[in-house]
């Protein structure tokens, strides 16, 4: 106490009151948090991305900032739009993410390369890499098949979300920019079994029920001459940026090694919600 009186640290505001201690605010760390954060607000419009159980990355950081320290491996094994992995790579921590659904999957790459770019330095395990491991996941789950085949499309988006529901033709969408104030969509439909020329009878129909600009047909199984005679014969639409074929058929196995790709106007990326980007960090991580 005299050291602190010496130090000019101890005042009494009045004769006869209580001697007080000086505390600077920069010596201060704050108020010590509680077990009750409503410190932290919901999510913002600019953070939102869509995912129903979306958590804000200012409580993932917390939790994280709390519990390890930078360079520490942070594992999420139910990842879902990837919070916890966006936070631990703002935070300089490696880290391991794991989900189930190849929507989910998708959604966190494209969330860490808006939100980092060429920083997010990350491997992706258990995708598809060949025509083998695709024919291997359509013949175990068709519905998550479909959702990995529809991310072959750059900036495609599942339909409805990737919720099961009645066939309506329609299992995907990419939005266009063919007109400076316009924008036309494409529709994805996604085959992992036998294909036959009534498939895509059926997408033209969906495309003119849709007023869609164009119908991508992604398949599994090579597709037979009258398919491709059928798609060829749809014609072509017409876009400011050129024309493109009213029906394109295309293979997974040609999308996997780069052979075949949609050919599409100027793709609308507004369409996705980004996450904003941050600032560059040092560490890796991986997904599965």
């Amino acid at each position: 106490m005299e050291k602190a009186f010496e130090d000019g640290l101890v005042v009494q505001l009045k004769p006869g009151a209580v001697p007080q201690y000086k505390k600077y605010l920069d010596d201060s760390a704050g108020r010590t948090i509680t077990n009750n954060w409503d410190d932290i607000p919901q999510i913002s419009s600019t953070e939102e991305l869509g995912y129903p159980t979306q958590k804000p990355v200012a409580l993932l950081e917390r939790i994280i900032s709390a519990s390890s320290n930078p360079g520490d491996v942070v594992l999420d094994p139910f990842c879902g739009c990837g919070t916890t992995v966006h936070a631990a790579q703002k935070l300089g921590r490696q880290w391991v993410g794991i989900d189930v659904t190849h929507l989910a999957i998708s959604l966190i790459e494209r969330r860490l390369r808006d939100a980092f770019g060429k920083d997010a330095d990350f491997v992706t395990i258990g995708v598809p890499k060949d025509i083998g491991a695709a024919r291997d996941l359509a013949a175990r789950d068709k519905h998550e098949f479909e959702k990995w085949a529809i991310t072959l499309i750059p900036e495609a988006q599942p339909f409805r979300g990737g919720q099961k529901g009645a066939d309506t033709g329609i299992d995907g969408i990419v939005y266009m920019r063919t007109e400076k104030n316009r924008t036309d969509k494409a529709i994805i439909e996604v085959k992992g079994g036998g294909v036959s020329v009534d498939q895509i009878h059926k997408l033209k129909s969906v495309i003119e029920r849709e007023k869609a600009l164009t119908g991508i047909f992604i398949t599994l199984n090579p597709p037979t001459r009258q398919m491709v005679s059928e798609a060829a014969a749809a014609g072509f639409a017409e876009t400011q940026f050129g024309r493109i074929p009213r029906i394109q058929i295309l293979t997974v196995e040609g999308l996997l090694n780069y052979t075949e790709s949609a050919r599409l106007p100027a793709v609308d990326s507004s369409a996705f919600r980004k996450a904003p980007r941050e600032k560059t960090q040092d560490q890796a991580g991986f997904g599965f």
